[in-house]
């Protein structure tokens, strides 16, 4: 997607990624409606994104999580191991308490939800832009609780134990993916996908590959209601 000549130097060029196109379509005249921001790029996975960005190179990268065939997260650290410094906001319908934190250790500058309204979705970039780091009051309490040594962790869920990859694994059995279909979606060996079965099944205290399945399915449909515990 090539900048409207129209467009004033001083404009901000945004790069989006996200796996729907109903959904890059509506930020893009959302974005494009903006007297300081335009839209440069769009991409749908992790591949056409690196190539999009680094030929771009845009002032920002506004990313889902839910990418085809890997992860937002993924995408985060492939940047950050290239060297691309571009400033990241991940916008996603993922449960912050879960994923914010995640982000923003992978190197984004900035969580925001699917489920804001338009103006909040545009501060989030501006603020990004600025410099700033965007989260929700709630998260921003927590990050500053845990710096000074606080702990608000207590009662969280077990899933939150689990490791970026994990929680994607986790994702994809709770979604009734086999071993050998998550091994080919992620790009990883069976032996690998299974390992980090064992790993979850410990750190959830789970017996067995039936209550892994049952947990991650219970899982997974509290989040596509919404409600992730």
């Amino acid at each position: 997607m090539t900048p409207h000549p129209e467009f004033l130097p001083e404009t901000k060029s945004v790069f989006l990624v996200d796996d729907h196109p109903m959904v890059r379509e509506q930020l893009t005249q959302l974005i494009d409606n903006q007297p300081d921001l335009h839209v440069c790029g769009e991409a749908r996975d992790v591949s056409e994104a690196l190539e999009g960005i680094e030929r771009q190179l845009p002032d920002i990268a506004v990313v889902d999580l839910n990418l085809r065939k890997s992860s937002g997260l993924d995408l985060i650290k492939d940047l950050k191991a290239r060297g691309l410094r571009i400033p990241i906001l991940v916008l996603s319908m993922h449960d912050e308490g879960l994923y914010a934190e995640r982000a923003l250790r992978a190197g984004a500058m900035g969580y925001v939800s699917k489920q804001e309204n338009t103006r909040e979705i545009l501060m989030a970039i501006r603020q990004v832009l600025g410099g700033g780091i965007h989260v929700s009051p709630g998260l921003a309490g927590k990050l500053v609780m845990n710096a000074i040594g606080g702990n608000l962790d207590q009662n969280s869920s077990p899933v939150s134990k689990l490791a970026d990859r994990e929680l994607e694994v986790f994702q994809l059995i709770g979604r009734g993916c086999g071993t050998r279909k998550i091994a080919e979606s992620l790009g990883l060996s069976v032996k690998t996908i299974e390992s980090y079965r064992a790993r979850i099944k410990d750190k959830l205290n789970l017996e067995d590959g039936v209550q892994l399945l049952q947990r991650a399915v219970q899982w997974v449909e509290s989040y596509d209601d919404g409600k992730s515990t």
